[in-house]
Parts: structure tokens; C-alpha cells; sequence
């Protein structure tokens, strides 16, 4: 099972607003969902978690190594046992071994036996540490679609603007199983 939070929102209500050309804080709410949405839809795109956040993942208690669901990772915090009860128990740092490879894939692999038959590890994930530390054209992109949702919020705009994809293609992961 993966935990891996909410799509932080990778710009601000400000930059929406300029973005969009609205002046009033009228519509705060409505640009601050499209802003929410849009970042959802740029992490999806991408198959990246935008802003560094923390999140935990469930896995077999396994010798073999694992990768983690969410990246680019960039720490691996803590290993814990899962009991069936969802009791957890934290490892010690001999009972396991970690990896973060140069694509930003995070893997895991116990290194002592255990009776459990989960694992709970915790992690955290990000293209950024900040939304003025992302690649310019993922802002952009998101910009883009915010402005385009916007636009269109009564149904009749069509399919998102193909500059946005083109600006979001080359940061795109694609995972072979």
C-alpha cells in the first residue's frame, strides 16, 4: 500500500491570478483548486513527485530488493514491521539495506530474517524542495493548464493546450515492470 499524500501545489495563487489576469479575490477559491488540479495532473504526467514530500509505503518483508513506488526519492527515513493488527515496529539499521540509484529509484531489502510478512518504509520524494526550485517548463506547463481550465471551467474548451505535454515531455519517467 502506498501513502503518498497530496500533490503539493507546484506555483501560487499569485502567480495564478497574474496568469489568468483576475484581480478580485472573487475566484481565490476556484484558482486554487485548478492550481491543486493541475499540479495533480503535471506529477501524474510526469510519473515525478513535484515538491519534496514525505510519504510511507507498504511492501513484502522480502531479502530481495524492492523499488519504491514514488521519485525521484530522496531520503529513505526508516524501515518498520507490519504486523496484521497494522501494530508497527521499527527496524534496526543492520536488518535492512537501501539504495537510491542515479535515476532517483528508491530500493529496499531486509538483510536479517523476520516474522513478519510486511514492511512499512518510510521515505520522502521530490523533483524540488520548493516550488522556485522546479524546472521552469513544469511551472510553466502548469500555468498553462491552470490558465486553460480556467478558460474552459464551463465544459466547452476541448483538449488541454499540446504546448503543455511538449513542455512536460522531457521530464517524463516511463517504468517498464
Amino acid at each position: 500500500m502506498l501513502s503518498p499524500g497530496i500533490a503539493e501545489p507546484a506555483l501560487s495563487l499569485a502567480e495564478a491570478q497574474a496568469f489568468v489576469r483576475v484581480e478580485t479575490g472573487e475566484e481565490e477559491a476556484l484558482l486554487a483548486g485548478l492550481v491543486r488540479t493541475a499540479s495533480a495532473v503535471c506529477e501524474a504526467f510526469v510519473n515525478q513527485v513535484l515538491i519534496v514530500r514525505e510519504f510511507s509505503e507498504d511492501l513484502s518483508a522480502s531479502g530481495e530488493w524492492q523499488r519504491l513506488g514514488l521519485a525521484p526519492v530522496r531520503s529513505i527515513d526508516s524501515l518498520e514491521t507490519v504486523a496484521v493488527d497494522g501494530t508497527a515496529v521499527a527496524l534496526g539499521s543492520s536488518a535492512f539495506a537501501i539504495d537510491i540509484d542515479a535515476s532517483g529509484d528508491g530500493w529496499v531489502r531486509l538483510t536479517a530474517t523476520t516474522d513478519a510478512t510486511r514492511i512499512r518504509v518510510n521515505a520522502s520524494a521530490g523533483i524540488a524542495g520548493g516550488t522556485n526550485e522546479l524546472p521552469e517548463p513544469l511551472r510553466h506547463g502548469i500555468l498553462r493548464l491552470v490558465g486553460h481550465l480556467f478558460a474552459s471551467r464551463d465544459g466547452d474548451g476541448g483538449e488541454p493546450p499540446a504546448a503543455v505535454t511538449a513542455l512536460w515531455r522531457p521530464y517524463r519517467r516511463m517504468r517498464l515492470s
